[in-house]
């Protein structure tokens, strides 16, 4: 299993929902890099990290007009212009964050808080040198987007978890994270998680230093022998 897929791949989709769906572009990596699209409160449809396949446009055709694009972790960039580009929309980067606006190919508009009028806001996680992280966050229809912090691939998770704290972070986990009660969480690696996920999230975090030392060993594990 490559660690990311490049080239021609059949998508696969995740995360249906009233207000948005979710692909895979390429579903036999081991990265499960996962792209959504959500439906802002007064309609129109807000591309998010994406990685373009075949069949995208026809996904995000159900949902209605494509109204912008949106970088939320500084490594996301993926085909963020690429499918800005085709759809004659800017591609929305928080102000804070740096070193994407100028290695995007498209029209560039920064944001401070609203993601132009789709309802959702756009909220700082981490802000490093090495990690610059933005979550999304909808109260119209209580939906979460954390592109990196959470995930669900299974180099996330260990035991009988069924969403996990970034490896990276398993030590400090971002607890800001507990202000939001989300009724559903997308995140950028795998599937999301669709019903109660202010309780997985909670679940999460609370047991990310805990388990971390199993999660690591598990990793060590897979690398040293498959």
């Amino acid at each position: 299993m490559p660690l990311k897929g490049s080239g021609p791949a059949r998508m696969r989709e995740i995360d249906r929902y009233d207000g948005g769906v979710g692909w895979i572009a390429h579903p036999d990596e081991q990265m499960q890099r996962a792209s959504h699209a959500v439906v802002g409160e007064n309609g129109g449809v807000w591309v998010l990290d994406p990685v373009d396949t075949d069949g995208v446009d026809d996904l995000l055709a159900e949902y209605g007009e494509v109204e912008g694009v949106a970088v939320l972790l500084d490594r996301h960039k993926r085909d963020a212009a690429t499918v800005a580009r085709r759809h004659d929309v800017p591609v929305y980067v928080p102000e804070w964050m740096s070193g994407v606006a100028s290695e995007l190919d498209a029209l560039v508009e920064r944001v401070h808080v609203d993601l132009g009028d789709s309802g959702f806001g756009v909220h700082e996680l981490i802000d490093t040198p090495l990690w610059q992280e933005a979550v999304l966050y909808g109260e119209h229809d209580e939906t979460l987007v954390v592109p990196e912090a959470l995930g669900t691939a299974e180099y996330f998770l260990t035991g009988e978890e069924t969403l996990g704290v970034h490896p990276a972070l398993r030590l400090k986990p971002p607890r800001s994270l507990r202000r939001f009660a989300p009724e559903r969480v997308l995140v950028g690696h795998g599937e999301g998680v669709l019903g109660d996920a202010a309780g997985a999230i909670a679940d999460a975090l609370r047991g990310a230093r805990r388990r971390a030392p199993r999660l690591y060993a598990e990793t060590v594990r897979s690398m040293l022998f498959g």
